[in-house]
């Protein structure tokens, strides 16, 4: 999700992660009071900071969770996306996608449209 849509959906990221700490993941990170802020990566060529939506370990290994909404900057998010799979596959992590009833069309054809229709999201 890109940082405008973040406060109108804290409730729905709050879910996730308690959702994740059910399911045995620990050291989570997201951009909500009371967590640790993830790391942010600059856009070389530009002004935009890209922040996963949570960070997570479970077994050692290091898991970007990104929130799956409509969104109406479907460009920006597949961008987003792209790079955050990209950053997992060079250093060994796990990239995943969490969505919610309601938006299980709109996350698979962005999937499918940036060729990761090979992930499966998360259905919360």
């Amino acid at each position: 999700m890109i940082k405008i849509e973040k406060s109108a959906n804290e409730e729905f990221i709050k879910k996730s992660i308690n959702h994740l700490e059910a399911h045995g993941f620990e050291k989570i990170k997201a951009d909500l009071e009371g967590y640790d802020c993830p790391k942010s990566y600059l856009k070389k060529g530009s002004d935009t900071k890209i922040t996963p939506d949570i960070v997570a370990l479970k077994n050692g290994k290091k898991y970007y969770f990104e929130i799956s909404l409509k969104s109406d900057r479907p460009l920006l998010l597949k961008s987003k996306w792209l790079f955050l799979d990209t950053l997992s596959r060079m250093n060994s992590n796990r990239f995943k996608i969490i969505t919610t009833k309601g938006h299980y069309k709109f996350t698979d054809s962005m999937l499918e449209d940036i060729n990761l229709s090979d992930k499966t999201p998360i259905k919360i």
